[in-house]
């Protein structure tokens, strides 16, 4: 049988606007990077990006705001976008990946028409604190456990390449299994100038590898992601990443990077003599 790929799109609908310390992060105020920030982008703007990214192929359409966890006018916010897309277009799945949140908020997401949730562990609990001290990997734990009580569908994952050891990628991997995520998006570490952490690059055959150890890992997941950093870890070889293990990438651009352009991915996939998938 065929392989199906699962693409993804996500929407920064409130970028650099983020007081905590993740030294990964370039969304983070304290680091002062080079990108744009805005409060609120205009939900026109949220529309349409939402119709490319559907006449391209992505079944999963991704709300991210940068903050530590929601509170009740970015609750009221990512409601009214929710609302808004799902009217324009009703077979894109939504997602909202708007840190940390308690049942009672995801619920309210739920209600507005969000059908899952995006919070990734990062990494390790044990690297977890080289890598951010404003707030703890275990709150991030305790967030992906609300999603599973609120009965939205549960996306996780982390990054590889910030200076982690073989035995914290495992480690990350087995946590994520025990939330039983429905998706687990990878991503490679993509250094900004102004960010404290110092680049720890992988080779391409150990990122290859760590695809399959998700997967293996991993197993009862829908689906293995290749997200942020993909174009920049995997260059000429992305079309191995789905040999590997993977069945879904994020296409366009991310949060604050350029992604490849959409008909590259789209014909590579096509190439490779895989078809992309047309339902949930």
């Amino acid at each position: 049988m065929t392989k199906k790929i699962f693409l993804c799109a996500i929407s920064n609908i409130n970028s650099g606007t983020c007081n905590e310390d993740c030294k990964f992060c370039s969304q983070s105020v304290k680091y002062k990077a080079d990108i744009e920030r805005y409060i609120q982008k205009p939900i026109e703007t949220i529309i349409e990006e939402a119709k490319a990214a559907r006449a391209s192929g992505a079944l999963g359409f991704c709300l991210v705001t940068a903050r530590k966890g929601l509170d009740d006018k970015v609750l009221r916010f990512v409601c009214d976008v929710a609302r808004s897309v799902s009217s324009a277009v009703p077979d894109l799945r939504l997602i909202a990946c708007n840190g940390t949140a308690s049942v009672e908020q995801l619920l309210t997401l739920k209600e507005a028409g969000v059908k899952a949730y995006n919070h990734n562990l990062e990494t390790s609990e044990a690297f977890y604190p080289e890598v951010c001290t404003t707030h703890s990997w275990q709150e991030r734990y305790e967030t992906c456990q609300n999603v599973n009580k609120a009965g939205l569908k549960l996306i996780t994952g982390g990054i590889f390449g910030m200076g982690e050891t073989q035995e914290d990628r495992i480690s990350m991997l087995e946590s994520l299994k025990s939330l039983n995520p429905v998706s687990v998006p990878l991503n490679f570490y993509h250094h900004n100038p102004a960010l404290p952490l110092k680049p720890n690059p992988l080779t391409t055959d150990e990122a290859l590898e760590l695809i399959t150890m998700a997967r293996e890992i991993i197993s009862d997941a829908e689906r293995i992601m290749v997200a942020g950093g993909r174009e920049m870890q995997f260059g000429d070889r992305q079309n191995e990443i789905f040999a590997a293990g993977a069945n879904s990438i994020v296409i366009g651009n991310y949060l604050t990077t350029q992604g490849r352009d959409k008909k590259s991915d789209l014909e590579m996939i096509k190439e490779l003599g895989l078809d992309i998938a047309t339902k949930v």
